[in-house]
């Protein structure tokens, strides 16, 4: 399998959609497809990860999970990993830059 840099879903448990597809549930973590460990450095065969490799790692710092959602816990290290930085948001301004 080759590498891929579009990150996949790695998770704890799975829960079969109303459609019929497996769908990530649990402790949710980003995965690159073609390597065996997720984006935060857990190995996937020691923790008993799930691959997922149909599902995109699209989830934000803002999402909010609620009771009804299969997916109980987020990575944090693995949202960051996968955001990286905002070049347009700067946390600071210059007021007088020097001539």
């Amino acid at each position: 399998m080759r590498l891929s840099s579009t990150p996949a879903v790695a998770a704890s448990s799975e829960v079969t959609g109303s459609d019929g597809v497996r769908r990530p549930g649990g402790e949710v973590h980003a995965w690159l497809p073609g390597q065996n460990q997720t984006v935060c450095g857990l190995p996937l065969s020691r923790t008993r990860l799930r691959r997922f490799p149909h599902v995109p790692f699209d989830y934000s710092s803002t999402d909010v999970l609620t009771g009804a959602d299969p997916e109980g816990y987020l990575c944090p290290r693995c949202l960051a990993a996968t955001q990286g930085r905002r070049r347009q948001e700067k946390s600071w301004v210059r007021r007088s830059p020097r001539p």
